[in-house]
């Protein structure tokens, strides 16, 4: 991969900030930020008019639409976009049709987009929640696999809930055999899969991976604050319309859209889905793996006083570029004030709304302190990656964010 041309694709590269809480937001290419302006210049109207400047707005609403869904192997009319997965999740948990005796398998492995949701819901309708908590690894490198699922599953599963990378740990869910064990094992189970820290890392198959519900966010893959929900055929008539008395309820929009696509970033996603295709996923995570075994080869020399959380390993088959850590001793949003304070480098700490995860998977006692986490993205380079280990270097023989020992015992359990 030729990395300076491809950084020449995203204009705010070019200052002198290092990027690398990527997992937050990733950088927008210039020919999205192109194709909204001329949209908002020329065609901004409300769609599905005759006359031919709406025409053309229609025109390009549905094309982004489409190729939005053929990008997951999906069918137009199974996807529906929206302002944010936690929305989409919030507006699909009302939709759901459920009776007396449901139960909800939810992950604490996830954001809290894929839980609050069902647990509110949950807690409306007097259904039970069981949790889906690893048993091996726990405080360290927890997975969701089927032998812990397996435990959960009765034929009164409505629905199981997970994610397919965690947005702390980078570590990749195996989907397909997951989705077999819920559908073999629960006949009335929809599975739901959160997909927005994987998707800026891998392509994406919802028919290859057997899920019902599956979402992420755009504005995480090189585009705009849009996001898009895949509900397949068959789970769709397990919802009801949340649309006007007046609209049949019979396409995904009507039934969970609220007219809530932003149009001018659902018609730039043909750019997203092209630059995708030309630079092209192996290159991808070639580039990807190469970087972030600088910091997780210096994280794995420090045993003594570094914590990594999830796969210790390069491996891009077994995580994505989304690392963290602790330092012995230190408070994480100490160490990252450090880290301003000597550099560029854009790294971030706490619990990134997986707070559950944090406190009571990791044994993190002060979510809010949390973890360190460096989340990066293709675009970024092997000399920024080594950068920010030189300023972890210098902060660690300087001792730099520490704080007394009574304190730090009451930010995490001791490893």
């Amino acid at each position: 991969m030729d990395v300076n041309a491809v950084r020449e694709a995203f204009p705010a590269l070019k200052q002198k900030q290092v990027f690398m809480d990527n997992a937050g937001g990733a950088q927008v290419l210039k020919s999205v930020i192109d194709s909204m302006m001329l949209y908002l210049t020329t065609n901004n109207v409300q769609l599905g008019a005759s006359y031919p400047v709406a025409k053309i707005s229609t025109n390009l609403f549905n094309a982004g639409h489409a190729s939005g869904a053929h990008y997951i192997n999906a069918k137009p009319e199974e996807v529906v976009l929206g302002p944010s997965t936690t929305q989409m999740f919030r507006n699909l948990s009302v939709a759901l049709k459920t009776e007396p005796g449901d139960e909800f398998v939810l992950s604490k492995l996830d954001h809290e987009a894929n839980v609050a949701a069902w647990k509110q819901l949950a807690e409306w309708k007097g259904l039970t929640i069981k949790w889906w908590v690893p048993s091996q690894d726990t405080n360290s490198n927890p997975k969701l696999v089927s032998e812990d699922l397996k435990k959960l599953l009765s034929d009164k599963t409505r629905l199981v809930a997970c994610t397919h990378t965690s947005n702390i740990l980078g570590s990749i869910t195996d989907v397909a055999p997951l989705a077999e064990l819920i559908h073999s094992t629960s006949p009335r189970a929809l599975f739901c899969v959160d997909a927005v820290a994987y998707a800026p890392h891998a392509a994406i198959d919802v028919k290859q991976l057997g899920v019902d519900f599956y979402s992420f966010s755009w504005y995480k893959v090189y585009g705009p604050h849009v996001s898009m929900l895949y509900v397949s055929e068959k789970a769709q008539k397990e919802i009801v319309s949340l649309g006007h008395y007046f609209k049949p309820g019979n396409t995904l929009e009507e039934k969970l859209g609220l007219a809530a696509a932003n149009y001018e970033c659902v018609q730039a996603v043909p750019e997203i889905i092209s630059y995708l295709q030309k630079v092209g996923w192996d290159a991808i995570a070639r580039q990807e793996e190469e970087i972030q075994e600088v910091l997780l080869d210096f994280l794995r020399s420090k045993p003594d006083i570094i914590k990594i959380y999830g796969d210790p390993s390069s491996d891009r088959r077994l995580r994505v570029p989304v690392i963290s850590w602790r330092i012995k001793g230190r408070s994480s949003l100490a160490v990252i004030d450090a880290i301003e304070a000597k550099s560029n480098y854009g790294c971030r700490s706490g619990h990134f709304y997986s707070k559950r995860l944090c406190e009571e998977v990791l044994g993190i006692k002060d979510g809010d302190d949390g973890v360190i986490r460096c989340s990066l993205l293709h675009y970024n380079t092997k000399e920024e990656v080594q950068g920010l280990v030189d300023v972890l270097k210098d902060i660690i023989e300087k001792g730099e964010g520490r704080v007394p020992d009574d304190e730090y015992r009451k930010l995490t359990a001791d490893w």
